[in-house]
C-alpha cells in the first residue's frame, strides 16, 4: 500500500510540498501571463482601454482572471499550510502587508510533516512538478540578482 495519496490540485482539501507549492504558482504565473499575451494580441484595444480609467470590456475582463487566479493563489497557500499541519484560515494573512511576505517566505522554506497529520497522507510531488518548481526558483534567483545589479548600475 503506498503511503501517498493522490489528489486533485485544484482542491482546497489536501496538501501541498513545497515544490508542489512552487510548481502550482508557476504554473498559475504563467498562465496569467499567456492570457494577458492573448488578449494583447486578439484585442490590443481592450488593454489600452485599461490605461484611459474607463470601466469597459478589458476592465471587467481583468477583474475576472484576477479573480480566479487570487481564487487559486489562496488554495495553493491552504493546501500548503495543511502540509505543516496548519489550518487554511491561516491564508487569510496574505492579504495583509508586510505579513504576507514573511508568509510566502514561511510556506517555501518550512518543511511539511512527513507523515500523515490532521489534513491527509503525504502527497507526492509529480516530477513534472519538482521540474517546474526548480526552473520557478532559478529564475526568482536571477530576477533577484537582475534587480541588484539594475539597481547599482543605475547610479553608475
Amino acid at each position: 500500500m503506498s503511503q501517498y495519496v493522490e489528489d486533485s490540485a485544484l482542491s482546497a482539501a489536501g496538501r501541498f510540498g513545497r515544490l508542489s507549492f512552487l510548481a502550482w504558482n508557476c504554473l498559475l504565473s504563467l498562465g496569467l501571463a499567456v492570457l494577458i499575451a492573448i488578449i494583447a494580441v486578439v484585442a490590443p484595444n481592450l488593454l489600452l482601454e485599461l490605461g484611459s480609467g474607463s470601466m469597459g470590456i478589458g476592465m471587467i475582463l481583468l477583474v475576472i482572471i484576477y479573480i480566479v487566479a487570487f481564487y487559486f493563489s489562496f488554495i495553493f497557500t491552504i493546501r500548503r499550510l495543511h502540509d505543516r499541519n496548519h489550518t487554511g484560515w491561516l491564508s487569510l494573512l496574505i492579504l495583509v502587508p508586510l505579513v504576507n511576505i514573511i508568509m510566502g517566505l514561511y510556506l517555501v522554506f518550512a518543511p511539511g510533516d512527513d507523515r500523515q497529520n490532521s489534513y491527509g497522507a503525504v502527497r507526492e510531488t509529480a516530477g513534472w512538478e519538482k521540474v517546474l518548481a526548480w526552473i520557478f526558483i532559478v529564475l526568482m534567483i536571477l530576477a533577484i540578482i537582475g534587480s541588484f545589479l539594475s539597481g547599482i548600475f543605475s547610479n553608475v
